[in-house]
């Protein structure tokens, strides 16, 4: 295959090309492995989850704060919403902050982390970027 034939009891001669068909298959093969890939991972929900030994961070702009009880009760900065207008609340502050201002998401810990989630991704939803979810720090035991 990659000797020339024997011409007149001569030995055989190394080709001195090289088949490039199978490298480009191989990039070809990569390339729409990458294209195919490349929009699945910025598919998830963006969250800037902090350390639960983080410092509170500084803003300029105040945060929207939303809150999640026990009973699974859905608070906007200390007022209550119901479920079903979570999303037209979230909308409607979007649509009335011109900056992107962030958004804290507090869960009560005994909450089902679905739960949890359904909150965050309307927050996604409604357009906002900048998500982080609140932990308290940790409890020394003296």
């Amino acid at each position: 295959m990659a000797f020339t034939p024997a011409r007149r009891g001569r030995k055989a001669m190394p080709m001195s090309e090289i088949n490039v068909t199978p490298l480009v298959d191989v990039m070809l093969v990569l390339l729409i492995i990458f294209m195919v890939t490349a929009p699945l991972l910025v598919a998830g929900v963006p969250i800037d989850l902090p350390d639960s030994k983080a410092k509170a961070l500084e803003t300029d702009n105040t945060p929207i704060q939303i809150s999640v009880d026990a009973g699974g009760r859905v608070f906007i900065d200390k007022l209550a919403v119901p479920e079903a207008q979570l999303a037209a609340k979230l909308a409607a502050l979007r649509e009335a902050r011109s900056d992107a201002p962030r958004v804290y998401v507090r869960a009560d810990r005994g909450l089902d982390y679905g739960r949890v989630m359904e909150i965050v991704g309307e927050v996604s939803a409604a357009g906002f970027r900048k998500v982080a979810l609140v932990s308290e720090g940790k409890r020394d035991a003296r």
